[in-house]
This record gives C-alpha cells, structure tokens and sequence, in this order.
C-alpha cells in the first residue's frame, strides 16, 4: 500500500516535484505525445466483464497509462449484476470499497433518483447538475479515492451527460503557467470542505487538505470540487490566483476535455479523473449506474 508524501518530499525524479524542472519536461513531452484528441479513441470493446481478453486488457491498460481513464463497452446491457463490477475492479488491483454513508450495503452505489431522507439533499441522488469534482474530496487524508468504477445499466431519457478531464493534464496546464500555483495547491492547508451537520449533529468533521499530492509509488493525486458555497480555501493571494486559474481552465472547454454520455454496459475505469454530470430527466424507466469508489490505486498486471 503507498502512502502519501507531504508536499515537502518527492521520490527521486518525480515529474510532480515543483522543483525538478527536467523530470517535468521530460514527462510532459511524453504525456502529452499523441495523447487522445476525442472520447471515442477512449473506448475498448470486451465481451466478458468477469475475464477480460489478454488483448482486451491490454487496450484498458495503455488507455489508464495514457489518460489515467478508460471507457469499456461491454455486452452487459441492463443488467443489475453488481458482481460484473467487482470483477472488473479487482483485474486492475482495486478490492478496498469506500462505504460512504449513502452506497448500497455491499458498498457500490446506485446512482439513481431517490427521495428517501438517506439520499435527500445530496445531488447525485437528484436530477440536477454536478460540477467539475473528483470523488471522496471530503474523505480523510488516509482515506482518499484513488480508483473508480461507474457502470451505466440505464441512460436517463435526456442528458446525464459526462465530461471528464485527467488530473495530470491539469497538473500539467496549471505548472505551465506558473509553478507557484502547484506550490500552493500541494499546502496541506489548501482546501477545506466545512463539516457536515443535519439538525445539530456532526455527521463528518471539517476535512482540511491539499488539491494536489503524491504519492510514494510517484503518482499524483487530485482532491478538487468546484462548488463555491461549503469550501474553504487557503486564505492568501497565491492560493487565490491559483484557483481561479484552475476554475478558468474547467471553464473554457480545453482540448483535453472529453463528453459523452454512458450507454448500457458501458463504464469508466479510471484513477478518479475530474469529472462532472448534466442535468438529466428520465423517461418510462430510471437513470441508473453503479458506482465503486476505491482506496486502492489502479494497478496493471504485464502477466495479465
């Protein structure tokens, strides 16, 4: 299990150190070489969720490598077996669920309208629109999201629409303008999610953390939410700029957005890439996927 380092301390020749210039350049020129230009070249055919092809695993594995996401199109369509999922995480080293205090017993979620007082007030479980997040932001330092699963079994009738955004690629858009906003966004003190409290009782503590860490395996990891009530941000000008550069970048629709909406027996794989969801309406039937949210970060097997 990797751990993560404090934004003082990077493994040796981390392309995310803010310090080490060469190994940025180097990994940017290869991040960036024929990286996908559309969501369709994001997409893997499979015929079988529970045993992925040595060919089929391989065509997920160079995407994940790439773009930090993959999108597969399974034969899978309207089933509600969450047994596919499971299966599918665990050929890419994702076993440890987050059971967040609105997923199913088995700790994967059914994204679907619901009105119960559980699911009321938080809008994954409504029709309305999410902006530009990565799951688990409001997790503990020790308990971040490092993988995820979504699995379509029923479009909504009308939007539900995904985009969906690697967080190296944002990484790599905000050091080019200026270092100093890595900087600031890898203080431990950067973002604050207030805590959450129904009728006087706590039911999650204020979380305080960076939006940008590593890990010492050298990847990278981004905790972000565009929301702008609930959230607290590092209360100084570097800080400031360095957020408003982020947002400005989620805004302006970069080449390195993708948008599309999942159909039956489609999901993303993906190592918890910034994302949103349009507003939705549904039809004869409900809008419903599957999410699975994991501790682990994603892992590829060369014997597969």
């Amino acid at each position: 299990m990797t751990t993560a380092v404090s934004a003082l301390t990077f493994p040796d020749n981390n392309p995310f150190n803010p310090a080490d210039d060469h190994a940025y350049q180097q990994w940017r020129i290869e991040k960036l070489d024929n990286y996908p230009s559309s969501l369709d070249q994001l997409v893997v055919p499979v015929e079988n969720l529970l045993q992925l092809s040595t060919e089929e695993y391989a065509a997920i594995s160079a995407r994940l490598n790439k773009t930090n996401m993959a999108i597969y199109a399974s034969c899978a369509e309207a089933t509600k077996d969450k047994e596919l999922i499971r299966a599918m995480g665990q050929q890419f080293g994702l076993n440890r669920l987050d059971h967040n205090m609105c997923a199913d017993n088995d700790a994967i979620t059914s994204l679907t309208v619901q009105e119960d007082a559980l699911h009321q007030g938080y809008i994954p479980y409504s029709t309305r629109p999410i902006a530009w997040h990565t799951d688990g932001y409001y997790n503990d330092h020790d308990h971040q999201i490092r993988g995820l699963l979504l699995h379509c079994v029923q479009p909504a009738a009308s939007g539900g629409a995904n985009q969906l955004m690697d967080h190296e690629l944002m990484y790599l858009l905000l050091r080019d303008q200026d270092p100093r906003f890595i900087e600031a966004l890898m203080h431990p003190e950067a973002m604050t999610i207030p805590a959450n409290v129904e009728d006087g009782k706590e039911l999650r503590p204020d979380r305080t953390g960076p939006v940008f860490r590593v890990y010492t395996d050298g990847s990278l990891h981004m905790r972000y939410t565009d929301r702008n009530r609930s959230i607290e941000w590092r209360d100084d000008t570097l800080t400031q700029e360095a957020v408003a550069a982020l947002k400005e970048l989620l805004s302006s629709a970069t080449q390195y957005q993708f948008e599309g909406t999942l159909q039956p027996g489609q999901g993303l794989v993906s190592r918890n890439v910034l994302h949103t969801r349009s507003r939705f309406e549904d039809g004869e039937q409900q809008r419903l996927l599957y999410r699975a949210r994991y501790f682990d970060s994603i892992t590829i097997s060369p014997t597969n």
